[in-house]
């Protein structure tokens, strides 16, 4: 919040009693502040204590007075683990104050001024002291020094580690964290919403768990729960990778159940976030020790394990999910589910690295699609969603998210999966019809048709919705099954042709009675009007559903009907004669994005529309309408890219074209595509032909 313009000018007068003291050679700031000080036993609320502070190359002292011959009250010593909070405007508003804390090692002063300008330059000047000041190491880094120095000596390094038990497993708890941490962090940071305390507090809390986790049957739950803390805690990281090596150094039972499931919880964190590169350089010469001094042994294949997933790890956006943890702790690789148009599912296996282009890759080998000058991509998608997925993507955080969204999401409708489609349409005419892509073009191209974006008559919708059911079914058969209309064909015109029938016209309302003004106050007060709307509501609803029920079984009676004359048609000529029916409109092998403003620089301006993408050119179409109403080129493009989170601008020479959508980010990710597949020529190389993924740019 702004401050009142006679409030801020205020705040920026200094005291006069506040000034630099030349004949005290170390004293860097001196001056008057206010500090909280705990009342006594009748008033054990904080209040407010004048004080006067003395800034010292080494220390923050403060007296009762500014006389030299004044006792010192207290001191807190500056190192550089001490922290400094700049003044808030929070704390202003509510107390009048500007704010300076310090955090000490065992002290926290909490300060409080008048004038804002004061407040900064006591921030300055023991921010400058703090980092004047040499890092503290502690005996764990120290260590860590020493074993990295004589690392070409075995001798002297197994000495270290038997002088100096900080480095070995320990059943006692431990009292303060192996790395250092700076005092007062966990109060600037923002993970106390999460219910997080002192960071130095978490790290001894994680360190108690990881002995808990000796004794778990299931450990998936407690180890998903520290990986959890790390991933949110990154200063955690290093700390708990430190924990995790000394739980399995020197353990008395190396093969014991206890001993391995320390290794479970490094094989994990190994897969879901690197530690610093001082603390990777000594996990490496823990792990490579500890293969060489037990070999063939559960400890020595987890020794390996964790080797070469630290050569493959990247930053991971989720932790890993339940089912993932309890592979991982197997060495095992993680079973995933991907589908493909039509009702297909194959299951394939996956790492914790595995990543969108590398699965792609896999399906395009598996369907024999090597040839393909066509773009495959995954998508992740439910009934009413559907992205695809860049190249970079871990598979295993898609499943981990999807595992999430399991949990607060129930019905068929909301269930996650991933799909293997065609993403950029650069061949449609030379594919063979008994391949496995003919059949991605026409499931592609129904799922186009049912969600509407198809400008044809109804006539021909219900010869597609034929030509469908004699896919599914082969000749008509009385006793076939029956798919839903809405899975044959686009169930908005239904909608749209029974909201259009019920809609009264004017001169057929019926007027509103003239109640007595008492009646109809007292109805509303007795809630009677509120319970009328909500039964008319409900009638309504009841009798629109009725009208779409009798509507769709018209429909679905006029659709056998033209099912009943395609008899004898094999699957390939269904396939074939579907998608000469969707060719014929200019907008198919685009991919169609709804937009919800289009703007352009020439004073025209739109709502609802349809942006196409394909391989050549941008067409922009009135939602429903068979022609666009403008087509660009590639090459007629001066430059694209996202001008916020929701508007694409596009320009074509000297005009700019602006649109509002929720899809920008595809959008700029599907056209660099065409761009990079255009850039390659006529041949694509078969290793190309997975999703690329760039940052907007301006094509040349």
């Amino acid at each position: 919040m702004l401050l009142h313009s006679s409030e801020e000018k205020h705040s920026l007068i200094m005291q006069t009693d506040k000034v630099m003291c030349k004949d005290d050679q170390d004293v860097i700031v001196k001056g008057w502040l206010q500090r909280e000080v705990r009342g006594g036993v009748r008033t054990p609320w904080f209040r407010l204590r004048k004080f006067w502070f003395v800034l010292t190359p080494d220390s923050l002292d403060y007296y009762c007075n500014n006389e030299k011959t004044s006792k010192r009250i207290g001191s807190l010593v500056l190192t550089s683990l001490c922290s400094v909070r700049w003044p808030s405007k929070q704390v202003y508003k509510e107390t009048g104050h500007w704010n300076v804390t310090v955090y000490g090692r065992k002290h926290c002063y909490r300060l409080y001024t008048e004038h804002l300008n004061e407040a900064v330059h006591w921030v300055c000047a023991i921010q400058k002291v703090i980092d004047s000041k040499a890092p503290l190491e502690t005996p764990t880094q120290l260590l860590i020094k020493d074993i990295e120095e004589n690392i070409h000596n075995q001798n002297s390094v197994d000495e270290i580690y038997k002088l100096n038990p900080i480095l070995r497993h320990t059943n006692s708890p431990l009292y303060a964290p192996l790395l250092p941490f700076s005092y007062g962090s966990e109060d600037i940071s923002i993970d106390n919403v999460k219910g997080y305390t002192a960071l130095r507090d978490e790290a001894v809390k994680i360190f108690n768990s990881l002995q808990q986790l000796e004794n778990e049957g299931d450990p998936v739950p407690l180890i998903q729960g520290v990986l959890q803390t790390c991933l949110d805690l990154r200063p955690l990281r290093d700390e708990v990778y430190c924990q995790v090596i000394k739980q399995t150094t020197d353990h008395p039972e190396p093969g014991n159940i206890n001993n391995l499931r320390y290794w479970q919880l490094l094989t994990c964190m190994s897969c879901t976030y690197l530690p610093s590169p001082a603390v990777l350089r000594f996990l490496n010469l823990h792990l490579r020790r500890t293969r060489e001094r037990f070999p063939d042994t559960e400890v020595e294949k987890y020794s390996s394990f964790i080797l070469e997933s630290l050569e493959k790890t990247k930053q991971r956006e989720f932790v890993p999910s339940y089912e993932e943890i309890s592979v991982l702790i197997q060495r095992q690789e993680l079973t995933c589910t991907v589908y493909y148009p039509g009702a297909g599912a194959c299951k394939v296996l996956i790492t914790s690295h595995t990543t969108a282009e590398e699965l792609v890759q896999e399906m395009i080998e598996k369907f024999n699609l090597d040839q393909s000058r066509n773009v495959f991509a995954l998508y992740e998608q439910n009934s009413h969603y559907e992205q695809a997925l860049s190249k970079a993507t871990i598979i295993a955080d898609i499943l981990t998210r999807f595992e999430n969204f399991s949990c607060k999401e129930k019905g068929f409708e909301s269930r996650w999966r991933l799909c293997f489609k065609l993403y950029c349409f650069l061949d449609i005419e030379d594919v063979p019809r008994d391949s496995m892509e003919f059949s991605f073009l026409f499931e592609q191209a129904h799922e186009s048709v049912i969600r509407g974006y198809l400008p044809t008559t109804e006539d021909t919708l219900q010869s597609l919705a034929a030509l469908r059911l004699q896919f599914l079914n082969g000749d008509f058969s009385p006793h076939a099954p029956f798919p839903r209309l809405e899975e044959l064909f686009p169930i908005y015109i239904l909608h749209s042709r029974v909201l259009a029938s019920s809609k009264p016209s004017v001169t057929s309302r019926t007027p509103c009675p003239n109640f007595h003004k008492g009646f109809l106050t007292g109805a509303l007060q007795n809630g009677l009007w509120n319970n009328s709307l909500v039964k008319q509501k409900a009638e309504e609803s009841q009798k629109f559903k009725g009208r779409v029920k009798e509507e769709g079984a018209n429909m679905m009676s006029a659709i056998v009907d033209k099912w009943k004359v395609l008899q004898g048609m094999d699957r390939t000529d269904v396939m074939t004669s579907y998608l000469a029916v969707v060719k014929q409109w200019s907008g198919y092998a685009s991919t169609i994005f709804d937009i919800d403003f289009y703007m352009s620089s020439t004073g025209c301006f739109f709502q609802r529309l349809w942006l196409g993408v394909s391989a050549s050119s941008l067409s922009l179409y009135k939602q429903g309408e068979v022609e666009p109403f403008e087509n660009v080129l590639y090459s007629q493009i001066s430059s694209f890219g996202i001008s916020d989170s929701s508007t694409f601008k596009l320009s074509v020479g000297e005009k700019d074209m602006l649109f509002e959508t929720s899809k920008v980010d595809e959008i700029t990710q599907l056209i660099n595509t065409y761009l990079t597949c255009i850039g390659n020529g006529p041949c694509l190389s078969t290793r190309n032909n997975s999703i690329a993924t760039e940052d907007a740019c301006e094509p040349v």
